[in-house]
């Protein structure tokens, strides 16, 4: 059973919460704190494992919350409720400690649902920012071994890699190696994975331009 603290600053949130936790099982709503006030001292008390978090009318007040839940009950996953889903708000939520973004536009038999997946880890969605140029200037790969890394990361076949670029397929192969090498990873898997995480993928629209 998940500990849950409600983050808001109108009760009709908090009573709409309640509701559509009725329907789902694994969450012990510990209380409701109003979120235009400092929160620390409530975390402390009721130790939740899920805080809720509202958007609230002034928005300064969901990101103020969001950092107090990272320093003061780190193990605690902070979900935004918002009604909001702006890529620029977005990013100053997950930067603020949000792990989650629920839109208000969900139905509220949903809403339990989808808090018990993100819960699980079953849901994870960030905005994708783009890669700052320092970091990409310390990228080990020359600029053809890159361009076949992301395309293998869309996943492309060598023969249509080899189309696609002009080249043969075993000189795909040769450059592919040698990525593998230079990332130290074994396969094409962990590099398209290593070419994900690090945000050296671009849209493939964008690959030839």
């Amino acid at each position: 059973m998940k500990r849950l603290l409600i983050v808001a600053d109108h009760t009709l949130v908090v009573q709409a919460i309640r509701m559509a936790l009725r329907q789902t099982a694994g969450f012990q709503v510990v209380g409701f704190v109003d979120g235009r006030q400092d929160i620390r001292a409530r975390l402390l008390e009721t130790r939740p494992d899920v805080v809720v978090v509202d958007d609230m009318q002034d928005p300064e007040h969901p990101l103020e919350r969001l950092r107090e839940i990272v320093s003061t009950t780190p193990d605690a996953k902070a979900l935004l409720l918002t009604v909001r889903t702006d890529e620029e708000w977005l990013d100053e939520a997950f930067e603020a400690g949000a792990e989650g973004a629920i839109s208000k536009a969900v139905h509220p038999v949903a809403l339990g649902t989808l808090l018990r997946e993100i819960v699980s880890g079953r849901v994870v969605h960030r905005p994708r920012r783009a890669k700052p140029a320092a970091a990409l200037a310390d990228c080990p790969l020359t600029t053809r071994e890159l361009e076949i890394l992301r395309l293998a990361a869309h996943g492309l076949t060598n023969s249509r890699i080899a189309r696609e670029l002009w080249v043969t397929e075993q000189t795909v192969k040769f450059h592919l190696s040698n990525t593998y090498r230079k990332l130290g990873v074994a396969n094409r898997t962990e590099a398209s994975r290593y070419a994900h995480m690090n945000d050296l993928v671009v849209p493939h629209a964008q690959l030839a331009s």
